[in-house]
């Protein structure tokens, strides 16, 4: 297994990278109230390092305190409290030679404690709020944005990628994927904006356009700034773009001109070849790669290598990002290399909680079980 095209050596951003192997952002529930990463955190992020993963995206991060927060015990980059909190996880990762990312996001319309929700357009989300992030029924109908939310929201993007980047992060992903604010933005049903926010592509591209570019006149040239974008979204997990392929070009195209360091396509299911394809064989993954010339992270069950090898030889991805198998073992790449058994990913690891300390209970009955 260790010959296999996603263990290779990968040169990405000027950088040799181990593999390319990606941690998937997944939100772990176990900050403190006032958002500070923990010395759990920092176990957490630091194992898959030590594990051999060549590259780690972190969990949401919420960059303001007007309406971004998403759930409760969910990281922040705010303050300068929150900033050197994240020094020992970043400082613990780079002990070994891998790279770390902080995701940046908004939760817009889907926050799942707040009533108090900002949102493009004044719409109700569909489905209901998730219980192993603290949820309970329904969302609320969002505020609509007016020009001095988008600007304080933008801000607050910049802001935090300052912050990442003293925190010793070697990067961002900005996430506009999965439903939450920067996709709404994108998403047809949820931006009935008139403004030049609104209407086209370019218009409701423009917010993330301007995120980048203020967020690169921020930070040094070589902080890598990436975008997480989709189709499908926690709240509405099999959602397809009505236009499909003519809006995966345009938006392609918006993207290739604000020129991020690499785009990250998420599939909400985990199902890439189900979830992330038109017609023809083309993906989402390959239309960006195809249109932008930029290097391209895709998810969607890559812990299966013959999924991993087709996107990489067919040129759908740079990198592969894997979540529940890495979740379920942050060993999994030295593993799966030596052709040693990993610990199986099982829904009970995120239910009915998704925080660290009840997966490590269950992966740790799991294992006595199978002992």
């Amino acid at each position: 297994m260790k010959h296999h095209l996603i263990f290779q050596n990968a040169v990405v951003w000027q950088r040799k990278l181990i593999n390319r192997t990606v941690v998937a952002p997944m939100s772990r529930v176990s900050a403190t109230a006032d958002g500070l990463a923990t010395d759990d955190m920092k176990d957490y992020y630091s194992e898959f390092a030590v594990g051999g993963f060549g590259v780690i995206i972190t969990e949401g991060i919420y960059t303001d305190v007007y309406g971004s927060k998403s759930y409760n015990n969910q990281p922040a980059l705010v303050n300068e409290a929150q900033c050197a909190s994240w020094e020992k996880v970043t400082r613990a990762v780079h002990e070994s030679p891998t790279l770390i990312f902080a995701q940046l996001m908004h939760a817009g319309a889907l926050s799942q404690f707040s009533e108090d929700t900002l949102a493009p357009s004044a719409l109700k989300p569909v489905g209901v709020k998730m219980p192993s992030y603290g949820g309970e029924g329904p969302f609320s109908i969002p505020k609509e944005m007016d020009l001095t939310d988008i600007e304080r929201m933008k801000q607050g993007f910049a802001c935090g990628a300052v912050n990442a980047y003293k925190a010793g992060f070697d990067g961002v992903e900005i996430h506009a994927a999965n439903g939450y604010l920067l996709d709404q933005f994108l998403t047809p049903e949820l931006n009935q904006r008139n403004d030049l926010y609104g209407g086209n592509m370019q218009n409701c591209f423009r917010v993330i356009a301007e995120i980048i570019a203020s967020i690169k006149a921020s930070v040094p040239k070589d902080f890598i700034v990436g975008l997480r974008i989709s189709e499908g979204k926690v709240n509405d997990l099999t959602y397809r773009w009505p236009q499909g392929i003519k809006t995966a070009k345009e938006l392609a195209e918006e993207i290739k001109t604000s020129k991020p360091d690499f785009v990250h396509v998420a599939v909400q299911t985990g199902e890439w070849e189900r979830d992330s394809f038109f017609a023809d064989g083309i993906s989402l993954a390959s239309v960006v790669r195809q249109v932008t010339g930029i290097p391209v992270i895709a998810n969607g069950g890559f812990h299966n290598l013959d999924k991993a090898e087709v996107a990489l030889q067919d040129n759908h991805a740079t990198l592969i990002a894997i979540g529940k198998a890495a979740l379920a073992d942050p060993h999994w790449v030295i593993k799966t290399m030596k052709g040693l058994p990993s610990i199986p990913f099982h829904r009970k690891m995120l239910w009915p909680e998704a925080n660290l300390s009840h997966t490590r209970k269950i992966i740790k009955e799991l294992h006595l079980e199978n002992s």
